[in-house]
C-alpha cells in the first residue's frame, strides 16, 4: 500500500479533519480575544461554522461537502445516544414533574414554531409565491428547535420530494436560529438588566471547582481495569448506534416488503430521525444494565456520565460546524422572502411564547428558565447554557438540569411529529390535515402543562 501524499484516499480524511480542527482553534482564539465576539455569547462551534461558510463562499477554502453532510447526519445520533446512556440521578416526584413539563414545553414550542412556519409558507404559496413548497414551513422547528442535524435531514428528505434547495433552506434557518439566540437573547438580557429585573453576574470561563464525584459515580469500573474507561464509553455508544442501524434496517425492509406505499413515506423519516430510534434503544439499554446491576448480574456501573457528556459535546460540536459549513448560499435563490419572514418571526414569537408558558412552569426561577429555554429552542443546549450563565453562573437554579432532563422527555413526546413531517408534503387535503394535527397536539400539551400546574397548586394549598 502507498502511504505517501499521492494516495489521496488515505490522507483525504486526515486533511479534512485537520482543516476543521484548525478552524475550531482559530474561532476559539477569536472568541477569547476579540471583545465584540466574546460579548456575543456565540458558541465556538457556531463561530467555526460561520467562518468556514464565509471562506467557502469566497472561494478561499475547499471542504468535502459529502463528508460535512455525513458528520452532520451521524453527529446528532451519536450525541443523543451518549446523552441517553447517562445514568440519571435519583430525584423526587417534584423533579420528575418539572422534567416532564420541561419536555412538554420543548415539544409544544416545536409545534408552535411549526404552526408559524406552515402558516407563512402556505400563505405565500397561495399568494405571491405559487411555486413555493408548501410544507417547507416545517423546517422552522427543525432548524430553530432541533438544530442543524435535523434541519439537514428533513431538508434532504424534502429535496427528494421536490423542494429545490431544501437542505440549504433548513440549514440556513438553523444558522439564523443561532443568531437569534446570540443577538435577541443578549439584547433581551440587557433590557431586563436595565429594568432591574435581573442581575447580570460576572463570571470567568473556567472549569470551576470539581470533586471526584464530577468524574465518576460509586460502583463504576475501576481505573486499574484492563481497558480504558473512555474506550468503554465509546464502545457502548457505537454498539447502540450499530443496533440502531440494524433495527431501522429491519423495520424499513419489512415495510418495503409488506406495505410499499407506507414504506415510501415512513422509510425516509425513520432514517432521517435515526437519532430518536437510537435514543430509545439507549434508554432501553440503560434500563437493562440497571436491572442487571440490581440483581447483581453486573458488579460495576459501566456508564460514566462525565465521559458520555464529553462524547455528546464532541459529536454536537462537529455536527454544528459541519451543518453550518454545508450551507450553499446559491441554493437560497428565490427563497429569500420565506427565509427572512420565518427567521424574524421564529426569533421573536418564540420568545413571546416562552415568556407566557415559562411563568407557569418555573415560578421560582422564571428568568433563568426562560433564557435557558430560549437559547436552546433557537440554537442548542450550549447556547441555552451560555445565556443562563449570565444570570446564574454557578447553576444554583434547576434551569440547566431542566434542559437535559426535559430533552429526554421531549424525545418521547416529540415522536408524533414524525407523522406530520411525513404527510405534510403530500398534495391536497393532507397538508391541512397535518396543520390540524400540529395545532391539536400543541393545545393538548398546553392543557397538560396547565393541568399539572393546577393540581400542584391545590396540593400545596
Amino acid at each position: 500500500m502507498d502511504f505517501s501524499w499521492e494516495n489521496t484516499e488515505l490522507w483525504h480524511f486526515v486533511i479534512q479533519f485537520g482543516i476543521i480542527a484548525c478552524g475550531l482553534l482559530a474561532a476559539n482564539i477569536l472568541r477569547r480575544k476579540v471583545p465584540f465576539i466574546n460579548r456575543s455569547l456565540a458558541p465556538t462551534a457556531v463561530l467555526t461554522g460561520f467562518l468556514f461558510l464565509i471562506l467557502k463562499t469566497a472561494g478561499l477554502i475547499s471542504l468535502d461537502g459529502d463528508l460535512l453532510e455525513t458528520l452532520t447526519y451521524h453527529g446528532i445520533a451519536v450525541g443523543f445516544i451518549a446523552l441517553s446512556l447517562r445514568v440519571p440521578k435519583s430525584g423526587d416526584r417534584g423533579e420528575i414533574l418539572t422534567s416532564f413539563k420541561s419536555g412538554a414545553l420543548i415539544v409544544s414550542t416545536y409545534l408552535f414554531q411549526g404552526l408559524i412556519g406552515l402558516t407563512v409558507t402556505i400563505a405565500l404559496a397561495y399568494t405571491v409565491m405559487p411555486g413555493l413548497f408548501k410544507a417547507s414551513g416545517i423546517l422552522l422547528p427543525m432548524g430553530y428547535g432541533q438544530g442543524p442535524g435535523q434541519a439537514n435531514n428533513v431538508g434532504v428528505t424534502y429535496e427528494a420530494l421536490g423542494f429545490t434547495g431544501g437542505q440549504s433552506f433548513g440549514l440556513s434557518l438553523a444558522a439564523a436560529g443561532y443568531a437569534c439566540a446570540c443577538i435577541i437573547g443578549v439584547v433581551y438580557l440587557n433590557v431586563l438588566s436595565r429594568k432591574n429585573k435581573i442581575s447580570v453576574k460576572q463570571h470567568e470561563e473556567i472549569s470551576g471547582s470539581v470533586s471526584i464525584d464530577t468524574f465518576q459515580d460509586k460502583g463504576e469500573i475501576p481505573i486499574a481495569e484492563s481497558i480504558d474507561r473512555f474506550t468503554i464509553q465509546v464502545a457502548l455508544v457505537l454498539a447502540i448506534y450499530l443496533l440502531t442501524y440494524l433495527f431501522t434496517r429491519g423495520i424499513t425492509s419489512a415495510l418495503a416488503a409488506g406495505a410499499p406505499g407506507v414504506a415510501k413515506t415512513l422509510n425516509p423519516l425513520l432514517w432521517g430521525f435515526n437519532f430518536i430510534v437510537g435514543s430509545m434503544l439507549a434508554l432501553a439499554a440503560r434500563s437493562v444494565i440497571s436491572t442487571f446491576g440490581k440483581y447483581r448480574l453486573m458488579t460495576h456501573q459501566y456508564q460514566n456520565n462525565y465521559l458520555l457528556g464529553r462524547i455528546s459535546g464532541f459529536a454536537f460540536d462537529l455536527m454544528i460546524i459541519a451543518g453550518i459549513a454545508t450551507i450553499d448560499i446559491k441554493d437560497l435563490a428565490g427563497l429569500w422572502l420565506p427565509f427572512a419572514i420565518l427567521a424574524v418571526l421564529g426569533g421573536f414569537l418564540t420568545l413571546f411564547y416562552l415568556q407566557i408558558v415559562c411563568k407557569k412552569i418555573y415560578p421560582g426561577y422564571y428568568y433563568e428558565g426562560l433564557l435557558s429555554m430560549y437559547g436552546m429552542l433557537t440554537g442548542t443546549i450550549s447556547s441555552g447554557i451560555l445565556l443562563l450563565r449570565e444570570i446564574d453562573p454557578d447553576f444554583e437554579t434547576p434551569a440547566a438540569n431542566n434542559l437535559i432532563t426535559g430533552s429526554s422527555y421531549g424525545i418521547m413526546l416529540g415522536a408524533p411529529l414524525l407523522a406530520v413531517i411525513g404527510i405534510a408534503p403530500k398534495s391536497g387535503p393532507l397538508l391541512f390535515v397535518s396543520y390540524i394535527i400540529v395545532a391539536a397536539y400543541w393545545l393538548l400539551l398546553l392543557a397538560a402543562i396547565y393541568k399539572i400546574n393546577i393540581k400542584k397548586q391545590k396540593k400545596k394549598a
